[in-house]
């Protein structure tokens, strides 16, 4: 099985986007590189202080969790597949700076079907999709 350590930066990044936000527009696939980007930004030990970091960082992307039924599609994605290709030229649009943050500066998000406990007493910045923005978590 691949191991995700061996990939690059941008390869994990495309993948952990695919596996949290396949289904969205590009919109909203850019807001999840976006937040990956500002965690890393942020150079914070505990979320991870490069983008593969942040990405791979135990329970922070669902995704990646090896009891989540994604973890394996993340790893078999086909790099030459279409989808695969699209995300990956959103991900550089992103990480090259000519992609406007649609975040705010976000550095937290969650699906609109749950509300985790870290956003007690917080509002989202911004709605994308189906998913729900924060800037103001620390």
């Amino acid at each position: 099985m691949l191991d995700p350590q061996t990939l690059d930066e941008i390869d994990v990044l495309t993948r952990t986007v695919y596996g949290e936000a396949r289904g969205e527009t590009i919109d909203g696939q850019a807001a999840v590189a976006w937040v990956i980007q500002n965690r890393a930004a942020k150079g914070r030990t505990y979320m991870g202080k490069t983008i593969k970091d942040v990405c791979l960082k135990p329970n922070q992307f669902s995704c990646w969790n090896s009891n989540n039924v994604n973890r394996k599609l993340l790893l078999d994605l086909n790099t030459k597949s279409e989808i695969y290709e699209n995300i990956r030229r959103v991900v550089e649009q992103v990480l090259n700076g000519t992609r406007a943050d649609n975040t705010n500066g976000s550095t937290h998000y969650h699906t609109s079907h749950v509300q985790p406990n870290w956003t007690k007493d917080k509002s989202p910045t911004v709605t994308i999709g189906n998913h729900l923005f924060y800037n103001n978590i620390d």
